[in-house]
């Protein structure tokens, strides 16, 4: 059953000099008579954004929501360093003293155990390679619930924390198709490929990851980023691996390395001068590795061959 409500609008009239021009007052909250000055109404509620200045970073009133990337989750407690009252007094000697020790209080209460502080450390990890990997904070996010989930289950207990917020985060990559590789990641947490993939390795075992499969598609934006090259030959390499897709010869290969070989056999379609060593420094992998695939696909494809 519907039941339709007719709303009628009404125009409001001074009950002082009828006229009906208002001026609404935000300040005090008074719709007051533009001619006389006569309130029609107070107290009115405001719909303006609400903020205050409590702080020099976030004027917000209700404070920033809650995150993962934070080992409290952002609800956390802040002591300021300043020793003033509200009305910007010195505090006495036995004051400052006090509040220099509920600061260190406060400080350690924060992690209680060593897990909390081993989850502290990860997540200032991953803040600290956000932004040199260029990554969003979604993708930190993720990266640090899988830290959470493997910390539950005593994952992190005789392995490094880098490690593991390494794999974490390279699992976050892959889940939402971010074309980051090992060597990338590794790179950044200062540690060796060989560990971060034995440490992803046991979180996609442990964890059951279900991570889809990278499309080298996505990785040639990346490479061609850094190398230069016109959207004519991006759009001819787009082109190669969508055949080389349909030909069934990218399946069980390195992603980075068909978007490699790919962007260098448009280079050469295109006339674009473009050495395989600049592609390949720019994608992290070996000038034989090309040349292997560019004879896959001399081999299997039409328009190369």
């Amino acid at each position: 059953m519907t039941i339709l409500q007719q709303i009628e609008e009404t125009e409001l009239i001074c009950n002082n000099c009828t006229t009906s021009r208002f001026v609404t007052d935000d300040i005090t909250g008074e719709i007051d008579c533009s001619s006389c000055g006569y309130v029609i109404s107070e107290n009115i509620e405001d719909r303006r954004v609400e903020r205050r200045n409590f702080s020099n970073t976030d004027n917000s009133r209700t404070g920033p929501g809650v995150s993962l990337k934070m080992h409290d989750g952002g609800l956390f407690t802040m002591i300021g360093i300043q020793n003033k009252d509200s009305i910007g007094k010195p505090l006495s000697a036995n004051i400052a003293h006090l509040f220099s020790r509920l600061r260190k209080w406060d400080s350690r209460s924060q992690t209680k155990n060593s897990a909390d502080r081993s989850l502290r450390n990860a997540l200032q990890e991953l803040d600290r390679v956000q932004s040199k990997l260029g990554l969003s904070d979604t993708v930190i996010e993720r990266a640090s619930l899988f830290y959470r989930k493997a910390s539950e289950k005593n994952l992190v207990r005789g392995r490094t924390v880098k490690g593991i917020a390494a794999a974490c985060l390279y699992a976050s990559c892959r889940d939402l198709e971010h074309p980051r590789t090992l060597t990338e990641i590794a790179e950044q947490f200062e540690i060796k490929r060989k560990d971060l993939a034995r440490s992803y390795r046991s979180l996609f075992r442990e964890l059951n990851f279900v991570v889809s499969i990278a499309d080298p598609i996505k990785s040639i934006r990346k490479i061609s980023s850094k190398i230069g090259i016109k959207e004519k030959t991006i759009r001819k390499a787009v082109h190669i691996l969508d055949a080389a897709r349909d030909a069934g010869i990218i399946a069980g290969k390195n992603p980075e390395i068909m978007a490699a070989a790919a962007i260098y056999a448009a280079c050469v379609m295109t006339g674009e001068n473009k050495s395989q060593h600049d592609i390949s420094m720019a994608a992290g992998i070996s000038t034989v590795s090309i040349r292997k695939r560019i004879l896959d696909f001399k081999k299997n494809l039409i328009l190369l061959s």
